[in-house]
C-alpha cells in the first residue's frame, strides 16, 4: 500500500471519529447550539499540545478541513452567527 492510500485511510478514519463524536453529544445535535472546533479537535485526540512555531490553534487545520468535507457530504453546519458546528 502507498503512503498516498495509507493517509487517504488515515483522513477517512478521523473523519468517522470525528462524525461519531458528534453523533453522540447532545450540544452537536440538529437544533442544538453546537460545538467549537477547537473543542471537538482536542476532544478527537487530534492535538499534539503547544510545539515550537506549531501552537494548538495552528494543528486545528486538520478539524477544519474535516468538518467541511462533513458539511460538503450534508451530515454537519456550521451556525452562521455562533461559528459553532452540529449535525444536519
Amino acid at each position: 500500500m502507498s503512503f498516498k492510500q495509507r493517509g487517504e485511510e488515515l483522513r477517512n478514519s478521523l473523519k468517522k471519529l470525528v462524525y461519531e463524536y458528534m453523533l453522540s453529544k447532545d450540544e452537536c445535535k440538529n437544533f442544538n447550539d453546537g460545538m467549537k472546533q477547537s473543542v471537538i479537535f482536542r476532544e478527537c485526540g487530534m492535538d499534539w499540545g503547544e510545539k515550537e512555531n506549531c501552537t494548538s490553534s495552528n494543528q486545528q487545520y486538520w478539524i477544519l478541513a474535516i468538518l467541511r468535507e462533513l458539511e460538503e457530504e450534508g451530515k454537519v453546519q456550521r451556525d452562521i452567527i455562533s461559528k459553532k458546528w452540529r449535525l444536519k
